[in-house]
């Protein structure tokens, strides 16, 4: 079940020469805290590639307008030495 405590069904190993047994610490188990983190850096890391994507259009749409300036601009040049 999932809501059951990770801990109580551990797989514990018996020490040698001795009566104890040991278990993996916690922090190496999968717990809900640490899966919540795990789902949080994800969605962090799925957010900055929106952004990215976003942000990378928005930059090709202003070299576009640039580069569409600089021809006209250039074609001006152009047509008044053409003119002289």
């Amino acid at each position: 079940e999932k809501k059951d405590d990770v801990r109580n069904f551990v797989v514990r190993r018996e020490l040698e020469g001795k009566k104890k047994k040991k278990a993996p610490k916690i922090q190496r188990l999968v717990t809900p805290a640490m899966l919540q983190r795990k789902r949080y850096f994800r969605s962090q890391t799925r957010q900055r590639m929106v952004l990215g994507k976003k942000l990378k259009q928005e930059y090709a749409k202003r070299v576009v307008e640039y580069r569409q300036e600089q021809k006209e601009l250039r074609a001006a040049e152009v047509a008044k030495k053409k003119k002289e």
